[in-house]
């Protein structure tokens, strides 16, 4: 050390100089550890990262393989429903936004295939009688969960149902021309058609007028039916109600004229299509039609009853429209009283069902939703949809099942 710093350094001096040293070479330790710490933490990070690219491009090659896998499946049922399509006779629906299950036996080759009137009776193409039996879905624009593919199929397949009726009302809440979604309301449509049609139904698309004159909304409903009559001309299995129950319209100077401008337009697109013309007085006043029916050879006029409300007065009007051999479709009707919502006549009920019976007449049941009200078929505490035991319907819907089972 005296070589070093020479002897005329001083002690003190020496001291400061070999802790200077020393404080040098502990930073050197220092510097070498972190960077070691440094080379390890880059080396991890990078294996990190590569980690995660791998499983990204794991993911993607996945994403790859089931978009072409689901692609192929899409192509090949697309062709396979295009064959099927093709080897029926009545022409698919536009394909719902809720499709059907794939099930071999859902088509429509059970249909009579066209209907018409011949006299006071209603045949298929072969000329045989035909009694359509089934229920309505109460408004679409309330109650739109209830056009489904089960529950058209327990009617079918539990009810011995072959028709299914879906009620748009216009004007009321929520309706058609009342603020209500007109391409919703067209999709439930669509969608009911398709159902219907996939499982071998007829079904009727009901213009639900209540309580006023139809001629309120002509042009309203010509631009409707246009739209439907031009997209489901192709169909065996639709029918067209264009007045549901219309009050203080007289049919000679309000109902007719409607019904001809109704019918008209349809016919532009259709000319085979059955269609259900309402009477006034919520459709009991049949018997005003004798004598100055429309001229087109496939309409029916409307009755509708209430049995608890609506008993011999209606029928002999009913039958009078009969004896001038007019064909009557009961659209709608139920076993209570006319509110839908009073007590049930069983006597009355039976009566017109065996009247209904005797004179083939069709008929429909009001209506297909769990309402807190006695014409609903399904019990108000149910929330099912589809797949209903007895004890899940109500007092009205078992009478009806039972009734259209017969």
């Amino acid at each position: 050390m005296d070589k070093i710093f020479g002897k005329q350094k001083k002690p003190y001096i020496r001291f400061i100089i070999i802790a200077a040293i020393a404080v040098i070479l502990v930073a050197a330790s220092i510097a070498g550890v972190l960077l070691m710490k440094n080379d390890k933490t880059a080396s991890k990070k990078s294996s990190k990262t590569a980690s995660v690219t791998q499983k990204v491009n794991e993911t993607t090659r996945a994403a790859v393989v089931k978009e072409t896998t689901a692609a192929s499946s899409e192509s090949a049922a697309q062709t396979s429903t295009e064959s099927t399509t093709a080897a029926q006779t009545t022409i698919a629906a536009t394909t719902p936004e809720t499709q059907a299950p794939n099930n071999p036996g859902a088509s429509n080759s059970n249909l009579s295939g066209y209907l018409h009137t011949s006299g006071n009776k209603l045949v298929d193409g072969s000329g045989n009688v035909v009694q359509l039996r089934g229920v309505s879905t109460h408004g679409i624009s309330w109650f739109p969960e209830y056009v489904n593919y089960d529950a058209f199929a327990s009617l079918k397949n539990d009810w011995g149902a072959n028709v299914v009726r879906l009620a748009m009302y216009p004007a009321e809440y929520n309706g058609y021309l009342t603020g209500g979604d007109k391409n919703a309301l067209k999709q439930i449509i669509d969608n009911g058609v398709n159902y219907a049609t996939q499982l071998g139904m007829y079904v009727i698309i009901d213009w639900h007028v209540l309580n006023y004159q139809p001629s309120q909304y002509t042009s309203q409903a010509c631009e409707f039916f246009a739209e439907m009559a031009s997209k489901y001309s192709g169909h065996n299995n639709v029918i067209y109600e264009i007045c549901n129950e219309p009050v203080g319209a007289d049919w000679n100077s309000n109902i007719k004229p409607y019904a001809e401008t109704v019918i008209n337009t349809i016919r532009q697109y259709d000319d085979h299509a059955l269609i259900l013309v309402g009477t006034n007085t919520w459709s009991q006043d049949v018997d005003a039609v004798v004598g100055n029916a429309l001229n087109d050879s496939n309409v029916m006029y409307v009755l509708h009853f209430y049995a608890a409300t609506h008993k011999d007065n209606i029928r002999n009007k009913l039958q009078t429209a009969l004896n001038a051999g007019l064909p009557v479709f009961v659209s709608e009707c139920s076993i209570c009283d006319a509110s839908g919502n009073g007590g049930i006549d069983y006597d009355s009920a039976n009566t017109w069902l065996n009247y209904m019976n005797s004179n083939d007449i069709s008929f429909i049941a009001w209506s297909l939703c769990n309402k807190n009200e006695t014409s609903a078929l399904i019990a108000p505490w149910c929330n099912k949809l589809s797949g209903w035991s007895d004890d899940e319907l109500s007092e009205t819907g078992r009478w009806f099942k039972t009734a259209i089972k017969r």
